[in-house]
């Protein structure tokens, strides 16, 4: 499944942009927000889409009707290949935009990065038009494709809300109603009952040792619950703040209730799955698709729910991770660029093609009313999981700002979550102390 290893390939080349722009030593793209200087506004003639794997596929199937509506415009849709996609566009930018495509598909964990680094390298939308769609995506998410300026220099294609699945016959067993868990809490208070009805079964998988990569996924989803992340959206370190402690808290008192499996190595958790050994997974829309095709003899034994909250009476809703469409400021056609991000994602009709074509799930919440997202499936016993990802995206999250620094963060809380489950350190001290690091290695304030 592309989207799994897209998630798990970018935490691992996260160094790559770390790398390439640490001390700010490359030069930027250009004035912040001038578009770039080397790049024209032409609204016709060829442009290069770069994207990957199946993302890029659903792309190129939209192609023959954008050209038909849009004379004059010849698209080619490339798939660069992910992790390389990355690495590509951060050496393009690092050059003056020198060799880049006219259109980028970006993560939300490098937008960021890119708009800090090289300041002037993709092209502003809000000059294009873009803030007239500002309201037609997931709430949450105009945030995250916008620069300092307030100015837009993306527009939201994919987003992944936080879903709860779990195994049905597994809480019919001890008697508990998933839909009941409000909280966290709640479901700690159920521990008992869970494991003594369904032994040797883990009810979250983790990768203790973080050996590859790091595994930090589901805390990061408990953060991004209660609107907290690694940085706010000034850019400050919030990895010590309360929030970020009550949720590495939360995975304590999960492991030492007995319920964290330890799903070690590198996609690790599938085989776990698979083997019927875990009863939760608190995972992203884009695991819907990903169970029904690799896991089939489970049929009917899952379901979703929304999340708990982390604090009683809190958010149920998180837009984990997203990814966007961006126009290279060195695009000599801009606006034929723009024309095809536009016609992209923000048509119902071009979304849900391509998602119908095993794209990514769409930001555009207009899509929702196509009768797809209601229709049953019987892999999830007859529930419509796609509305309650629909329902989920509508009601939006908090916006999480990545940074460019989001690799450094990500190793320190990587290792601090590692003391807690291996060494039963304190939260609260090893984010502090991961808070002070980050601050030393990137000369941040803490918040």
């Amino acid at each position: 499944m592309s989207h799994l290893s897209r998630r798990d390939l970018l935490r691992a080349s996260g160094a790559g942009l770390l790398a390439l722009t640490a001390g700010g030593t490359l030069a930027a793209c250009g004035d912040s927000g001038s578009g770039g200087a080397s790049g024209g506004d032409a609204d016709s003639g060829n442009i290069t889409v770069w994207s990957w794997a199946t993302a890029a596929e659903a792309l190129r199937g939209i192609v023959p009707a954008f050209e038909k509506d849009n004379p004059g415009i010849k698209v080619d849709v490339q798939d660069i290949g992910e992790p390389a996609i990355w690495d590509k566009i951060t050496v393009g930018l690092a050059a003056g935009g020198q060799g880049l495509g006219d259109v980028l598909h970006i993560g939300c964990d490098y937008l960021p990065g890119y708009l800090e680094k090289f300041p002037g390298g993709l092209a502003d939308l809000s000059a294009l038009g873009a803030d007239a769609h500002k309201d037609k995506f997931a709430k949450g998410l105009w945030p995250v494709v916008s620069g300092k300026d307030g100015h837009a220099y993306a527009l939201p294609w994919e987003v992944n809300p936080l879903g709860f699945f779990y195994r049905k016959d597994y809480f019919d067993k001890a008697g508990i109603d998933p839909e009941s868990l409000a909280t966290w809490d709640d479901l700690l208070a159920v521990a008992d009952r869970f494991k003594a009805a369904n032994p040797g079964v883990a009810l979250i998988g983790i990768n203790r040792a973080a050996n590859p990569t790091p595994d930090l996924d589901f805390v990061q989803g408990l953060m991004q619950l209660q609107g907290a992340f690694y940085f706010d959206l000034q850019g400050k370190i919030t990895v010590g703040s309360e929030p970020a402690v009550r949720a590495l808290t939360i995975v304590k008192r999960l492991d030492e209730a007995g319920l964290i499996g330890d799903t070690p190595g590198v996609q690790s958790w599938p085989p776990v799955m698979k083997a019927g050994k875990l009863g939760v997974a608190a995972m992203p829309a884009w695991v819907a698709h990903y169970l029904e095709k690799k896991i089939p003899d489970q049929s009917g034994n899952w379901r979703l729910a929304k999340p708990p909250a982390v604090t009683p009476g809190g958010k149920r809703t998180a837009l984990v991770n997203s990814t966007h469409l961006a126009v290279a400021a060195s695009s000599p056609r801009r606006r034929a660029a723009w024309k095809f991000v536009e016609y992209t994602v923000t048509r119902p009709a071009s979304v849900n093609a391509m998602f119908n074509a095993g794209g990514v799930f769409p930001a555009l919440t207009e899509a929702y009313t196509d009768p797809l997202y209601a229709a049953p499936s019987a892999y999830y016993g007859g529930q419509p999981v796609l509305r309650t990802f629909a329902d989920l995206a509508i009601e939006g999250g908090y916006p999480t700002n990545y940074s460019g620094d989001y690799a450094r963060a990500l190793k320190l809380v990587s290792d601090a979550q590692v003391k807690v489950l291996l060494k039963g350190a304190d939260p609260a001290a090893v984010l502090q102390d991961a808070a002070k690091q980050l601050a030393q290695q990137t000369g941040r304030g803490i918040a």
